[in-house]
């Protein structure tokens, strides 16, 4: 579920910033020396395991009283480091680390560690100090010392003692063999397989509704809404799950036997007569495959059916002779006919009703947008941080023949989850950011299965526009997508894993002293994986969220869940956001609504410039986390209807926000110089080079401050909360600790002079 799983969103790392789009789009050689330095990158990056384990601190003064110097006298300090030194550069030594665990990474960590335990303790433990005393006398060898250096170093690195162990939880090998009561049934797997507008969701879900009981699993909170409606309107009682929002087809206490969810909501304890499973070739997403692995292996079924590119079928063929199940193969062919035309658009004169112009940045649908006002023609505009009703609406005012809107102007976000009636694409740039396995952001062409995804939009079955055409705006561009919508699209290759929340608790009882954006790491460096089948989903997302409430006092398990928790990490606001309520949390203090309301600035007005809309969007994001974290905490989250309803009414003024988008952006312009501002390229290039001591920045924050999650005067209002409970007065803060100024997003000067209040 794109909400519920935006999970993360914050920890990706982007390692390319949105300001060096244009070169990208521009020239194909820079695109290449990208690769390249992609490539050096990964190289450079390879992780070396034992790196991840921390040290932990050893306390010195280990005995109270010196038994040691009582019984054979005092040590010789000079002496000791002599000793201790010749044990450290003897090879039979290191050969001993070895056989114990101990590379040259944690050998030199180790040595370092016994050395200034030796040196720094008072009063060392008697039968140390008696071995180092026997050495000095000769009565006894330098090797002697190897039993309790390694008893100082499995107290260091507790995982030597239990590195079997953390091999066994992260073996990964044969997921299958997670769901025993999948197992334990004979399933009938059906896929139904085709392109765009072809039918073939259509005859899954006739299956669907017609079974006593039946699960619809999709990508989208849009999608599992439209099923959720149509069933119930079909007279088929059907409840919706997402991550957010719940609703009842019949009751709340009496459960209807359908369900429409997103997928990641899916149940794998239910039983259900059928299960069908949407868009399956999502299953090789590297943010959120692991969801469609865990419904496609997990759900209890009589009958599976997955919707999707033919592509996923030797995948999911070769998934089911691990579980002993058969695919059972339905192909279907598009029901409309689609045209790549022979010339591209060229001109924005040249658009005409039905054109559907899909961009790939918020900055070409701002530019897009405004260009075709200018010359007199209604826009509708979708993008992925719109909320859904703001999607719906624009949809309903391009498809309604009887309104003046002919034109849309959206982002791939068109590409599945509404029903468009769309004349023509025109794709107005190929090339297109992505997120790779590693969290990387990469900026290439569009893959075959976008392109024809999106492609595919138009001319959709018994619609005005039956016929579909697609084209490039620029000319250069037109012969690349001709070649690209003339592919199939690759098979693919793996599913996606994820790290369970029981698995990373096995990691923290063995692994008590490790952070939890650290048990992470560990786990997917230490994991087994059947590469043939399975990849390991990028956890960037996960890791980043984690160690920002790392200093938060929270219980493991609470800890896992807040770092799930659906958040769009370019929004500086939302970061806020989650932290604050992530601490609230952790004093057992109930987030209320009032407490959104003060840090939200309730009530709300209509946007005046386009940053307005954008901290809008921002606003609703951090509704979706409250109403997310309600069905987890219901205890701490008790206001989720109020919630809800400030929701709706923050999406219709978004709406008018974004029906209105060309006055926005006239008044952004008026206020800005005359450029159209991009909002993500503005905020990085304002973080660049902050105003404040370096030394009293770590390495979380200049990250932070580099990606433009964190502005100077949020940093100084989290210093301000810190300093204020070290003081002693964590219960009572100063208001202005819990609320945030607005001029943090639009780059007060004052706030980024302020300096740390010691």
């Amino acid at each position: 579920m794109q909400n519920s799983r935006r999970c993360i969103s914050l920890l990706g790392v982007v390692r390319h910033p949105h300001c060096l789009r244009p070169c990208f789009a521009t020239s194909p050689d820079l695109r290449q020396v990208h690769r390249a330095a992609v490539s050096y990158s990964r190289k450079k990056q390879e992780t070396n395991v034992s790196a991840l384990f921390k040290p932990v601190q050893v306390q010195a003064n280990a005995d109270a009283e010196d038994v040691g110097s009582e019984l054979v006298g005092k040590l010789e300090k000079a002496e000791l480091l002599k000793i201790l030194n010749k044990f450290t550069q003897r090879r039979e030594i290191k050969s001993l680390c070895s056989e114990n665990g101990l590379d040259s990474y944690l050998q030199q960590q180790a040595f370092g560690s016994f050395r200034r335990y030796c040196i720094e303790a008072e009063n060392l433990p008697v039968d140390v100090h008696i071995i180092f005393s026997d050495i000095m006398n000769g009565a006894g060898h330098v090797d002697d010392i190897f039993p309790y250096f390694l008893r100082h170093a499995k107290t260091v690195f507790p995982h030597l003692d239990c590195m079997d162990d953390l091999k066994k939880i992260s073996d990964l090998r044969q997921p299958a063999n997670w769901y025993t009561n999948a197992r334990a049934i004979t399933r009938k797997i059906v896929f139904h397989a085709g392109p765009t507008n072809s039918g073939k969701t259509y005859h899954a879900m006739e299956r669907y509704l017609s079974a006593k009981t039946g699960v619809y699993c999709g990508p989208l909170k849009l999608l599992a809404t439209e099923v959720y409606n149509k069933a119930n309107e079909r007279g088929t009682p059907c409840d919706l799950v997402t991550g957010e929002e719940r609703k009842f087809g019949i009751s709340e206490n009496s459960p209807a036997n359908h369900v429409a969810c997103t997928v990641e909501m899916t149940s794998v304890n239910t039983p259900y007569e059928v299960a069908v499973i949407d868009e399956i070739q999502q299953i090789r997403d590297p943010q959120r495959g692991w969801a469609w692995t865990r419904a496609f292996l997990g759900l209890i079924a009589d009958e599976v059916h997955v919707c999707g590119e033919a592509g996923a079928l030797e995948l999911l063929q070769k998934i089911c002779e691990t579980t002993g199940e058969t695919v059972e193969m339905r192909h279907y062919d598009r029901l409309t006919e689609l045209t790549v035309e022979s010339t591209a658009l060229g001109s924005l004169d040249n658009v005409v009703p039905g054109d559907c112009i899909v961009c790939f940045s918020k900055h070409d649908i701002y530019t897009v947008s405004r260009e075709i006002e200018a010359r007199g023609k209604e826009v509708a505009v979708i993008y992925g941080g719109l909320p859904p009703g703001t999607k719906l609406a624009q949809a309903a005012k391009f498809n309604d023949p009887a309104n003046s809107c002919k034109v849309m102007v959206a982002t791939d976000a068109i590409g599945m989850g509404l029903n468009l009636s769309i004349r023509r694409i025109i794709f107005y740039s190929l090339i297109k950011p992505t997120m790779n396995e590693r969290g990387e952001r990469e900026i290439d062409t569009i893959s075959v299965s976008a392109a024809l995804q999106i492609a595919g939009r138009a001319g959709r079955f018994r619609t005005q526009w039956e016929h579909g055409y697609v084209t490039a705006f620029k000319s250069e561009d037109l012969q690349i997508l001709q070649r690209i919508l003339g592919q199939t699209p690759e098979p693919l290759k793996q599913a996606g894993l994820h790290p369970t929340a029981d698995q990373i608790e096995l990691y923290a009882y063995h692994l008590p002293n490790s952070s939890l954006s650290n048990l992470m790491d560990i786990f997917v460096n230490l994991c087994t994986v059947d590469d043939s089948l399975y990849f390991m989903c990028n956890i960037e997302d996960f890791k980043f969220l984690a160690e920002m409430i790392q200093h938060v006092p929270l219980p493991l398990r609470a800890r896992y869940v807040f770092c799930c928790a659906p958040i769009n990490r370019k929004m500086p606001f939302v970061c806020s956001m989650f932290l604050k309520i992530a601490r609230q949390y952790s004093r057992n203090e109930p987030i209320t609504f009032d407490f959104i309301k003060k840090n939200c600035g309730w009530p709300f007005k209509l946007p005046k410039t386009i940053l307005d809309l954008v901290h809008l969007e921002a606003i609703f994001d951090v509704m979706d986390l409250y109403l997310w974290l309600s069905y987890r905490f219901m205890d701490l989250f008790p206001e989720a209807g109020s919630v809800r309803e400030a929701q709706k009414e923050l999406d219709e003024i978004i709406q008018q926000g974004v029906f209105q988008i060309t006055r926005l952006l006239k008044n952004t312009e008026a206020g800005q110089g005359g450029d159209v501002p991009n909002y993500t390229m503005r905020r990085a290039t304002y973080t660049k080079d902050p105003r404040l001591p370096s030394a009293s920045r770590g390495r979380l924050t200049e990250r932070l401050l580099a990606q433009g999650l964190l502005t100077p005067g949020m940093l100084s209002e989290l210093r301000k909360e810190w300093d204020a409970q070290q003081g002693g007065s964590k219960d009572t803060q100063d208001p202005s600790t819990d609320s945030d100024d607005e001029d943090n997003l639009s780059g007060n000067s004052k706030k980024l002079r302020r300096k740390r209040r010691k």
